[in-house]
């Protein structure tokens, strides 16, 4: 599986979110291309440590069974729930949001698995900084999948 950590996956998901304009749209889901990139930054905000959304009772039930989901092989779903406070559908300037969220991805690569959160996933629960540096490149893979890129 793919980790953000290493600098060629980073490249790889930064070349990628470049080829993205104002006008992608969605081959799934409801939101825009804007919004998508403001909820990456978002989701970028919990793996950072910078957003403690709380754990829903589903997750406290039943996310430590489900935690491979988000870092094994396997893509995910398309039109997956999301963490309702990263749902994002207030509109958004393009250019900002995405320049937002590559500075993010910067950051977060830099700082290296030390830097990430100990804080639980809302849903997944406790992750170890491995486990974060895969889910958040298949985060990132998933929604540029999802516009075509």
């Amino acid at each position: 599986m793919n980790n953000i950590f290493e600098i060629k996956h980073t490249d790889e998901i930064l070349n990628r979110i470049e080829n993205l304009n104002v006008n992608s749209q969605p081959k799934w889901g409801k939101m825009d291309v804007s919004q998508m990139l403001a909820h990456c930054t978002s989701f970028q905000d919990i793996a950072m440590g910078d957003s403690f959304p709380k754990r829903g009772l589903l997750g406290l039930l039943v996310g430590r069974f489900a935690k491979p989901i988000f870092y094994n092989d396997k893509p995910l779903d398309q039109n997956m729930p999301t963490i309702p406070t990263i749902l994002i559908t207030s509109k958004r300037d393009f250019e900002v949001e995405r320049g937002k969220l590559k500075q993010k991805i910067i950051t977060f690569q830099k700082n290296g698995p030390e830097s990430c959160t100990d804080h639980p996933h809302p849903f997944f629960g406790k992750l170890t900084s491995e486990q974060w540096g895969k889910g958040i490149y298949k985060h990132l893979d998933h929604h540029l999948k999802q516009f075509g890129v």
